[in-house]
């Protein structure tokens, strides 16, 4: 049972009062605490008010007061005095400001009581924004229960508000709002409102449109609500607010909407309209403000225009307006005062045609609450406040005296900090909740006495967005991806997918969150060709989309080895260079792997491998390959032996140039790679050694000096110049038998026809060597697209203007989202030909493309970016087309719209048909229609028809829908129609083990084919029987079980003409109890507590839960909390110094959770008290070494039953206590238990066998010493019956 709660105690004994003065008086408030010293605060407009010539602010003991000199007409507001949590608000009234109380205004709703409201200001009349003269009647004051809530503290945002107006019905009206943006650092947010809740920024459409612009010279938000053609339910009262930061800013106004008699009369029936609804529920544009509830009133008739009567169609005004003179009848009271039966003749002669919407409002009106005796004005039914706002709850009372109590589910709140305030303002009650979280979303309850009234509490989160989207990636085979987006509040929780499917953490850590303020991380760790897909992040206020795409990792060659000529007794180098400095291979001579020995060296420094063959002989001539370890390929080069014969010749021999391959045919250029090394190595022969002289085609020579026996300093010559030395780019050099020419770092100009001139007197000798220069190509020209479609587009391109002279073997291509900087990778093998498919994209996202070109030296740079596209494909086909209706020469047809219709906006559908065994198709009309619904007219009787929808958009037309089989034109005599009960309308819900039996009539001639399904599965015959006769079928389950739930398909079906309807079936049980309760925090007398929800809801909502709190001493069960909704709460009002266990049920709608959560912490409410210092005494030494005051007994024990041993021990400080069995530590064994209790020490066996037998000893150790004992244990076999028997 649960503990009796505190009352509320205001803190002051006396109040101030309202007082009423004159201009140039003196007046004084005075009040009284229950405690002196008391710190007090006095506040004027909810600030606070200092002491000045104007104001006087004096305490003595108990007394307050404050002294307002020399009154001024300013000082007639609202003043307030705060001590601790109690605020006591009075007013301060100028006598020349007092005015007569206008005229109530009527209700438009005559099913609604309202109070009597407050005596307001007299406003200025408001300006006529919509061009009528106003006739200068006061405009009709809404009651205070209507009137939004204005008590916010104003920071003077507005520049310019919105004043009230007045409109004939038909006519337009603008409402402007101005905001100085000159001390606002972003743009303020502005929201409309009618009424308290009712958000506007969702009704704009035909009849409302709001529009804002900044003007950059002045600094000034323009914020305007322009209403189209007013109608008279846009009559009442508006808010304007604006925020930006923290500083907020409202204002209110009215719509006064005027209405004038036509002629004839006024018609009754008119006013029976019924507001319309839109999909989804939702109400139409066309007339905002008229309901908020878009569920069972949708739909239903508005009477408020006749029931009672406005004021407003009788006003006199600049128009003739002609004054019916029949009597007014009030409809609503006849209907109140007839009988039942009455009340379709009353229908009838007032010309009502629903029947059914006037007796729910009816309904309504009969269940008005009775005027209360404690209260004049109770609660609303809901409020609403966004999450981290104030709201302020307001009651009247019939005694100014009366005590109220302020319950929220149920349990009384107390004052704790400024989290609630409590204010008595005459007969006026407020409950103020500040900074609004969504543990205050529940009910409220204020009791005075035996009455009470209620209201709900919304808490309103705002949506989490997505500031910094996700980017695509590309990434090789094992590499860590993360995935980074950003979202607007910190803390928010996200949901990450991979191709739909949730991700979570798993054991192999292969996905891991990270949370950094507002930024959220994806990591994956070693990617592998299985995580590619899309990936997603999803927040309750919009979600993000990227790819990641994974690529295998590919060697890269970078050096090719070249094939070698040498001579005799030189030295051979292969060498290569990859990409991967990791990668080893393997070298071959003809097939045959090469092993290193005393010449030959295989050596492997980073990405270069060498193969070096010192002395080369004829026998190493022969084809190598080096073959990569994991790689399917290799790289081959040959080895030429050059077999130089040495003739005796006499002196003076003529010139010689040895060169195997000369002239400048393709076989004999030289190729080499832009940036490297040109060297030209020829054997020349001659006597005396000739004189060397190199030119280039016709532009320059270079020529050396005439070589001696020992080389010597070389010049390069160009017409009789130095151009370089033999540090410059170009060098010339000569050794006995060879001339060299070398070009560092060879650049395209360098290609050509080098020429060799030897000279000596015995003669001269030439030869001509083409060298060619080799380099990337130059980029494409900037791709082309040429179609797109759902996630792919066809782009082309042309071959680059220079190939680098290398063909080009193919093409790498690029893309990335328009506003993105990363790149991604869509081949990585060169692509042969000029046209490319690009897939993998995602729809209505703008995408750019770029190319490389590919030869055999590398790959040349980008070219410029295509220009942005969009991918965008045809819908999908439409869906459920049927057959509505047919006769002998027209056929009805309804279908509903793709499921998919993409980026692209539909366009409308197209509708053909065919005769039954053709296939020229018919266009049935010319062009597009829009509607989901055609009539096709004058077609053949008795022909068999086929007919098909196609939709159309930007991208042309989707897949055709076409009717499964074709139809006979011709006459149905009875179209089948399912008559649903309206019981079976709502979901049935029913217990587990309950039975279900549903019976549902239908008709149609002939008999119609009846088919059941289950969530678009045939039933099982097993759980559920269905009998079917000519007018009805029936639904039946024995026994119903949790997995019977689901939407349940009715099908009735006559040729191609079919009804359908759904029946929700919904099994609950009992829910599984509460997970993790914990104690958060305990602080004083009180201690917070949290719990998840249940894994198993019992298949419905779970409704609440039931706190309980126990005394660790009593083990007594008392409820704290019953129906309470959140997941977390503070339990209060506990006894200083008892210790406190928790324990949590869950409830639905069947009841309390077989087992509750209990918590596995203790809460101990600490005693509070003078802390008293005790003298200071030298210590005492109290250690002592442990010593066994009990020793342990030997014992015979039977297996299979629990034995304990026990002994007793003593000792300062208190000894660690080790047990073992033979000698060896039983600490971490599972089959003992050790236990201490006041220095006696227990170990218990769990189930003995007789291997448990043997010396145990207990050994007791602290810094003083250490004591050990022992004893002996027996384990002896169990006895069998039947041997005992014997």
């Amino acid at each position: 049972m649960p503990e009796p709660t505190k009352k509320i105690v205001s803190a002051f004994t006396k109040k101030p009062k309202t007082q009423t003065a004159e201009i140039g008086a003196t007046v004084i408030f005075e009040a009284e605490t229950e405690k002196p010293d008391v710190k007090v605060r006095w506040q004027r407009d909810s600030k606070d008010v200092a002491s000045s010539y104007k104001y006087t602010i004096s305490a003595e003991g108990n007394m307050h007061s404050l002294t307002i000199n020399n009154l001024v007409q300013e000082d007639a507001v609202g003043y307030a005095v705060i001590a601790g949590v109690s605020k006591v608000k009075f007013e301060l009234k100028i006598k020349e400001s007092e005015v007569k109380e206008p005229q109530k205004a009527k209700s438009p709703d005559p099913a609604v009581a309202e109070p009597k409201p407050e005596e307001p200001k007299e406003a200025p009349p408001a300006p006529n924004t919509s061009g009528t003269v106003s006739d200068g009647s006061a405009p009709e004051v809404l009651p205070e229960s209507h009137q939004p809530d204005t008590r916010q503290d104003l920071t003077g945002l507005f520049t310019e508000k919105p004043p009230s107006g007045e409109v004939n019905v038909g006519e337009n009206i603008t409402f402007v709002a101005r905001v100085c943006g000159e001390s606002l650092l972003k743009k303020p947010t502005v929201k409309w409102f009618k009424g308290k809740w009712m958000d506007l920024a969702s009704k704009s459409g035909k009849h409302l449109q709001l529009k804002e612009h900044y003007d950059r010279n002045t600094k000034v938000y323009t914020f305007e609500m322009h209403i189209i053609a007013a109608k008279a339910n846009f009559a009442g009262a508006y808010r304007c607010e604006v925020s930006s930061r923290d500083k907020f800013d409202s204002c209110n106004f009215d719509l006064v909407v005027h209405e004038a008699r036509t002629t004839d009369g006024f018609d009754i029936r008119t006013a029976f309209r019924r507001t319309s609804t839109g999909a989804g529920g939702k109400k139409k544009m066309g007339e905002p403000g008229s309901s908020t509830d878009a569920g069972e009133d949708s739909g239903e008739l508005d009477f408020s225009a006749l029931l009672k009567k406005r004021d407003s169609f009788l006003k006199t005004g600049p128009r003739a307006v002609h004054v019916s003179t029949e009597p007014e009848v009030d409809v609503w009271d006849i209907l109140q005062k007839a009988p039942p039966t009455e009340y379709e003749k009353i229908a009838f002669q007032y010309g009502i045609t629903d029947l059914r919407g006037m007796l729910k409002r009816l309904k309504k009106m009969k269940k008005e609450e009775k005027k209360s005796a404690a209260f004049l004005r109770k609660l609303d039914p809901a409020y609403q406040v966004e999450k981290g706002h104030k709201i302020k709850l307001q009651i009247e009372v019939a005694n100014a005296d009366a005590e109220v109590k302020w319950l929220k589910n149920g349990q009384e709140i107390h004052p704790t900090g400024s989290k609630y305030i409590f204010e008595s303002v005459g007969n006026k009650r407020f409950l103020t909740i500040n900074n609004c979280t969504l543990a205050d979303d529940a009910a409220y309850t204020c009791v005075i006495g035996e009455e009470k009234t209620v209201t709900e509490l919304f808490v309103k989160e705002p949506p989490v967005l997505i500031v910094r989207n996700l980017e695509d990636q590309m990434v090789m085979k094992g590499e860590r991806v993360e995935f980074e987006c950003e979202v607007s509040e910190e803390g928010a929780q996200v949901k990450w997918e991979k191709d739909g499917v949730e991700l979570t953490r798993d054991e192999s850590f292969k996905y891991r969150f990270k949370k950094d303020g507002c930024k959220h991380v994806l990591i994956i760790n070693d990617v592998t060709k299985e995580d590619c897909g899309h990936y997603r992040v999803k927040t309750n206020g919009g979600q993000s989309l990227a790819e990641l795409m994974v690529q295998e990792k590919q060697l890269e060659v970078y050096q090719n080895i070249a094939d070698l000529t040498v001579k005799a007794k030189d030295q051979a180098v292969f060498k290569c260079e990859v990409s991967d400095e990791n990668v080893k291979g393997v070298w071959y001579r003809n097939g045959v792997e090469v092993k290193p020995d005393a010449r030959t060296h295989i050596t492997h420094i980073g990405r270069i491998h060498k193969l070096i063959i010192d002395d080369v002989k004829p026998e190493d001539e022969g084809d190598y390959t080096f073959v990569p370890e994991g790689y399917a390929f290799n790289l081959s080069a040959k080895l030429n032996f050059l077999e130089v014969k040495i003739d005796f010749v006499p002196r003076q021999d003529p010139p010689k140039i040895h060169l195997d391959c000369m002239g400048r045919t393709a076989e004999s250029t030289i190729l080499v790679v832009a940036g490297n090394k040109l060297r030209l190595d020829v054997p020349i022969t001659g006597d005396p050694a000739p004189t060397v002289v190199w030119t280039k085609g016709e532009k320059g020579s270079f020529k050396e000096g005439e070589s001696q026996p020992e080389p010597r300093h070389t010049w390069t010559m160009k017409n009789g110049e130095v151009l370089t030395d033999s540090d410059g780019r170009v060098h010339v050099e000569s050794t006995k038998g060879h001339c060299i020419f070398t070009i560092e770092g060879a650049e395209r100009q360098d290609e050509g026809v080098y020429s060799v001139i030897v000279r000596n007197p015995a003669g001269e000798d030439t030869a001509d060597i083409n060298v060619k220069v080799v380099d990337v190509p130059d980029p494409p020209e900037a791709p082309r697209i040429l179609s797109v479609g759902e996630d792919s587009c066809i782009v082309q391109w042309d071959a680059p203007l220079f190939d680098g002279g290398q063909p080009v073997i193919g093409y790498v291509l690029e893309r990335k989202k328009k506003k993105s900087y990363r790149w991604m990778r869509l081949n990585f093998d060169p692509y042969k030909e000029t046209t490319y498919e690009a897939k993998r994209m995602i729809e209505g996202v703008s995408y750019e493309m770029r190319v490389y070109a590919v030869n055999a030296i590398g790959m040349s740079r980008p070219s410029a970016a295509s220009q942005p596209f969009v991918p965008v494909a045809p819908t999908s086909e439409p869906t459920g087309l049927c057959v509505d209706d047919i006769s002998d020469t027209t056929i009805s047809l309804k279908w509903r719209a793709p499921e998919r219709i993409g980026s692209a906006e539909l366009e409308g559908y197209g509708i053909e048909y065919c005769k039954e065994g053709s296939d020229e198709w018919i266009p049935a009309f010319s062009g597009l229609t829009e509607r989901t619904s055609v009539i096709i007219r004058d077609l053949p009787t008795g022909e068999k028809m086929q007919f098909r929808v196609r939709a159309y958009n930007m991208a042309g037309p989707s897949l055709p829908a076409t009717l499964q089989q074709a139809v006979t034109i011709r006459e149905i005599m009875q179209r089948p129609k399912i008559w649903l009960p309206r019981n079976l309308r709502q979901t049935i819900i029913k217990k587990v083990g309950e039975t279900i039996n549903l019976v549902i009539p239908f008709q149609g001639k002939p008999r119609p084919q009846v088919t059941w399904k289950k969530n678009d599965e045939p039933l099982d015959p097993k759980q559920v029987s269905i009998r079917n006769s000519d007018t009805d079928t029936i639904l039946f389950i024995r026994r119903s079980e949790r997995k019977d739930s689901g939407k349940y398909e009715l099908q009735v079906q006559i040729e191609n003409v079919e009804d359908r309807a759904t029946v929700n079936i919904q099994i609950v049980d009992l829910p599984g109890p509460p997970q993790n309760l914990k104690v958060i925090d305990v602080w004083g007398f009180n201690v917070a507590l949290e719990w998840k929800p249940p894994k198993d809801n019992g298949n419905c909502d779970i409704t609440g839960y039931t706190i309980q709190k126990a005394d660790k001493k009593t083990m007594e069960w008392y409820n704290v909390y019953e129906q309470y909704r959140r997941t977390n709460c503070v339990v209060s009002d506990l006894i200083m110094g008892n210790e406190y266990v928790f324990r949590v049920y869950a409830l639905n709608m069947v009841g309390l959770s077989p087992e509750p959560c209990l918590s596995k912490d203790s809460a101990y409410i600490q005693k509070t008290g003078i802390v008293y210092k005790p003298p200071s005494y030298k210590d005492h030494d109290f250690s002592e070494a442990p010593k066994f005051t009990h020793p342990l007994v030997s014992r015979s024990v039977i297996a299979g039953y629990n034995a304990t041993l026990s002994c007793s021990v003593r000792g300062i400080p208190k000894p660690k206590i080790t047990w073992y069995k033979n000698k060896m530590d039983l600490t971490n064994e599972a089959k003992y238990r050790m236990f201490s209790n006041q220095g006696v020490l227990t170990l218990e066996i769990r189930k003995p066998c007789p291997f448990d037998g043997g010396v145990y000893m207990c050994k007791a150790v602290n810094d003083s010493g250490e004591d050990v004992v022992e004893c002996k244990l027996e384990v002896r076999p169990q006895v069998a019956k039947e041997d005992s028997k014997k």
